[in-house]
């Protein structure tokens, strides 16, 4: 097994562990050599910041597209950014924290703690208990004594270039503690009310279902003897109880929709698009990655930082396209004409993200589009540009416009059209995907893997018609089923 501690600055951790890699971010982001999987590899990320986006967001989210185990992942350093987390820390703990200092006198107290343990060892059993939840090496956290109750004020991860000196013995022994015991926590709860939620948001403009099938969808999900109720994002609160939920609104890591899908998924309920789907899809750094690790084809590409920009025309030429990480729906996606427009473009988007893909310009006149759902593929699609423009959908002036539909069955598809996308779709995990190819001679390459793949009444289902909605209700059915240990009529 490869254990690497990777830190923003090779000097950030000056210990010396047996058995332990000490490599810089940028190393392990940039260097081919650590993309190899053949061995298991552990990533303790140790930068200076989680931040989404930043070199630490991209270490724990590469470690996962090349199948390493990264600590913390990228659903921690989520986590650890929301708004409420406070309070949904405060409640996991309950009594917990009056008990750990109910003999402390001062109404303040401060915890640093070091992969689990205790900088100053009177509260490790609360400094554990952190550490499972958070899954994070360097954390602190202040409590605050009010109203005869103590409560934590605040909790963060912190950089191991700061930890103190005195501090710094425990630090490392907590690391080589840890990497003996390496226990895992599960909290899996199973769902009892046997009833679908179907999220939308009726006041977005793109939405990855239209009213009619949304409606066809409670059709089939009746008759397939599930209850299913469509619900908006002010009826979050409700979620958990249901016993599955479906997302058809744009999801993204900083998006209530992620939010919402890690409740459920921790509540034990069935989800689509699952919160690891959501993460692993809407980031092409992590597509690419990953489609290059399994060999899938993919256009010419180049992962973009601000040392090899110089490096984008001479490998792919122009026009090229740049792409911001996260964009859905063909916005975030730019077509580059000139060194010129590539300059201001590229360093537009790297102010956002400390990385950029940029990949070689490849014409088409339509895209493929394989929905594949539970692994199998679902539905085909052509999806042709939209008039006078290189995308299928064309954004100006705050106004959209789309290249028209067509449908076709599985069966009048090239063969290999349908592998590599379900190849690919099987890549990001068990759910509901939408693969983009482009078909240039007999050649085809992944564009992209949406994670809520359109499914619009007159458009995906034109082949499939209804029986498309029962197939999709259908594995919400049997997975409903499988959670709660019975067999499906």
């Amino acid at each position: 097994m490869n254990i690497l501690f990777v830190v923003s600055q090779q000097q950030d951790w000056p210990f010396d562990i047996p058995g332990v890699t000490v490599i810089p971010a940028q190393t392990y982001l940039m260097d081919p050599a650590y993309g190899d999987t053949n061995t298991t590899t552990k990533v303790f990320n140790l930068c200076n910041t989680y931040r989404y986006q930043s070199q630490g967001y991209y270490v724990s989210l590469l470690a996962e597209a090349r199948g390493h185990q990264p600590l913390p992942n990228a659903q921690a350093m989520k986590d650890l950014q929301s708004d409420s987390l406070v309070q949904d820390i405060s409640e996991k703990l309950g009594d917990l924290i009056d008990c750990s200092f109910s003999r402390v006198s001062d109404d303040f107290a401060d915890l640093n703690i070091y992969f689990g343990h205790d900088a100053d060892q009177h509260h490790q059993h609360l400094s554990e208990q952190l550490f499972k939840l958070l899954r994070t090496p360097v954390l602190h956290a202040r409590f605050e004594r009010a109203n005869e109750h103590w409560h934590l004020c605040s909790i963060y991860p912190g950089s191991v270039r700061d930890i103190p000196l005195h501090h710094q013995p425990c630090a490392m022994q907590a690391a080589i503690d840890y990497l003996k015991e390496q226990k895992i926590r599960s909290n899996a709860s199973p769902s009892k009310q046997a009833s679908l939620a179907i999220l939308y948001d009726p006041q977005r403009k793109e939405l990855p279902s239209n009213p009619e099938a949304l409606r066809k969808f409670l059709e089939a999900a009746e008759l397939l003897g599930m209850h299913a109720e469509l619900i908006t994002p002010k009826d979050a609160r409700r979620v958990t109880g249901f016993d599955a939920l479906f997302i058809r609104d744009t999801t993204n890591v900083d998006h209530y929709t992620y939010q919402l899908s890690r409740q459920a998924a921790d509540a034990g309920m069935v989800v689509i698009d699952d919160p690891e789907s959501i993460l692993r899809c809407t980031n092409k750094i992590y597509l690419n990655e990953l489609l290059t690790r399994h060999h899938i084809p993919t256009p010419k590409t180049l992962v973009v930082h601000k040392g090899n920009v110089d490096q984008i025309v001479s490998t792919l030429g122009l026009p090229c396209i740049l792409k911001q990480p996260d964009g859905a729906f063909s916005s975030g996606v730019l077509k580059i004409e000139s060194e010129q427009e590539l300059l201001v473009k590229v360093n537009e988007l790297l102010k956002e993200s400390e990385l950029v893909l940029a990949q070689e310009y490849l014409p088409t006149d339509f895209d493929w589009r394989i929905g594949v759902l539970d692994q199998r593929p679902l539905f085909v699609c052509k999806y042709y540009m939209a008039p006078g423009h290189w995308q299928i959908i064309k954004h100006e002036h705050q106004r959209m416009s789309e290249g028209k539909t067509e449908a076709l069955s599985v069966g009048e598809v090239p063969d290999d059209v349908v592998k590599i996308a379900v190849q690919a779709a099987n890549l990001m995990g068990d759910g509901f995907y939408g693969v983009d190819l482009k078909q240039v001679g007999v050649q085809n390459y992944v564009i992209e893997i949406n994670d809520n793949p359109n499914v619009d009444a007159g458009n995906e289902d034109a082949v499939l018609s209804d029986a498309l909605y029962r197939e999709v209700m259908g594995v919400f059915r049997k997975r409903i089923e499988e959670r709660k240990g019975s067999v499906a009529p």
